[in-house]
This record gives structure tokens, C-alpha cells and sequence, in this order.
């Protein structure tokens, strides 16, 4: 996969954020920026609830971790700060994040790679996006 100049590349898992920017036309090159503050939330998607299916307060805090990123993102989308996002996360998590899609984010999506990469090295991360 190839990015542009200044693409935005999130990462993330149900607990972790990590932000990057790609800082060369002609090959994956990131360069780490701040992560901002998210707002902390109790649970994500409405109407779940602990049960067998849906098991424990952990999953719903990583579905409100999801809905908190969206909403950045979201936001980095209406007012221009991003022209460009590549996201790579988990894949439970990337289906929680497609939920809360604002239709200007999804306008600026230049791909999704559902796998785990919070914990993997720049090189790594690059590797893969050269890959997908």
C-alpha cells in the first residue's frame, strides 16, 4: 500500500492509541506524533450489556476506548486535519470504530488493516502497511 506525504496513520487496540505520520511521497516513512486526550467511557455501542456473548466490563471499556478514537478522528475529519487516514487495528476494535464513521472521515479512509500492531516496533508497522 502506498501513502501519501502527511497520511495520518492511527494504530490501535481496545486499550492503546498510537499516531503516526508518513513523512515520504515515494516509501512508508512514520514519524510518531502526540496522542490526544480521549474522553473516557464506561461502555461503547449502546445497548450492551454483560452476558454470555458480551462477557465482561473489559469489553466494554475497549468498545468505549473505540467510540472515544472515533470521535477524535471524527472530529480531525470535519475541521481538516486530515486529508488522509490509514487505520490498522485490532480487528474487534475496527469493527467497533466502523460503527462511529463519520461520513467525512469515511470520504478520507485510504485503507483499514485489522491486525494487532500496538506493541510492534516503526519498522514493523511500516512493513506491514508496504505489505497490505
Amino acid at each position: 500500500m502506498k501513502l501519501s506525504n502527511g497520511a495520518l496513520v492511527a494504530v490501535l487496540d481496545g486499550e492503546k492509541l498510537v499516531l503516526f505520520k508518513n513523512t515520504d511521497a515515494t516509501e512508508i516513512t512514520l514519524s510518531a506524533i502526540d496522542t490526544p486526550a480521549l474522553e473516557e467511557r464506561a461502555s461503547g455501542s449502546p445497548g450492551r450489556r454483560s452476558t454470555g456473548g458480551n462477557p465482561d466490563d473489559d469489553t466494554q471499556a475497549e468498545d468505549g476506548f473505540a467510540m472515544s478514537v472515533a470521535e477524535v478522528l471524527n472530529k480531525w475529519a470535519v475541521t481538516g486535519k486530515v486529508d488522509e487516514l490509514l487505520v490498522i487495528a485490532a480487528p474487534k476494535t475496527l469493527g467497533e470504530l466502523r460503527k462511529h464513521w463519520h461520513k467525512e472521515l469515511q470520504a478520507k479512509l485510504v485503507g483499514e488493516i485489522a491486525k494487532d500492531l500496538t506493541g510492534h516496533s516503526t519498522d514493523q508497522i511500516a512493513a506491514a502497511i508496504d505489505k497490505a
